[in-house]
């Protein structure tokens, strides 16, 4: 019996679990000029209205960090495709 549990254990593959490790959809980069910076995947904000955007992103600070955080600028970050690969977000703790 212990045989059948240490072969389950070791030899069953990762993906049948669905259990990999997930990037974070947002990222710490390094302050800019009093302003701290963070990175937003382009899925956390794809069907939010550009208008609606920088408190969405206020929203997922609280959640993730669990501080408040006043969005300066959101910049989109695009591809050579004028895609966007994600938004740097510039914000000031409140």
């Amino acid at each position: 019996m212990v045989v059948a549990i240490l072969a389950f254990m070791f030899l069953t593959p990762r993906e049948i679990f669905r259990d990999q490790p997930r990037a974070s959809n947002i990222a710490i980069l390094h302050p800019d000029n009093g302003a701290n910076v963070f990175w937003i995947e382009p899925e956390l904000l794809s069907s939010i209205p550009e208008g609606q955007r920088n408190s969405r992103v206020e929203a997922l600070l609280k959640a993730r960090f669990g501080k408040k955080e006043s969005v300066v600028r959101l910049q989109p970050i695009f591809d050579a495709e004028d895609a966007v690969k994600g938004y740097m977000a510039y914000t000031r703790t409140k």
